[in-house]
């Protein structure tokens, strides 16, 4: 019989994501700040700037390259 319930004999940060909490729900439209968060960088007007140039260049892709 299988549980739902994680193994409690392997650590907790050694549990692999289920795949439903790994996806980026980028369906919607991709923003600047989207763009920005995901490269790691700090929301700055120059950042901002930076991202807007890549998603006029990339479109919504831009996002899914930043992200591993």
């Amino acid at each position: 019989m299988s549980t739902s319930q994680p193994d409690s004999t392997v650590p907790s940060d050694e549990r692999a994501t289920p795949d439903a909490l790994l996806h980026t729900g980028a369906g919607g439209e991709v923003t600047a700040e989207d763009v920005v968060l995901a490269a790691g960088r700090d929301i700055t007007p120059e950042n901002l700037a930076w991202a807007e140039r890549k998603l006029a260049q990339e479109g919504p892709a831009a996002l899914d390259k930043l992200l591993p």
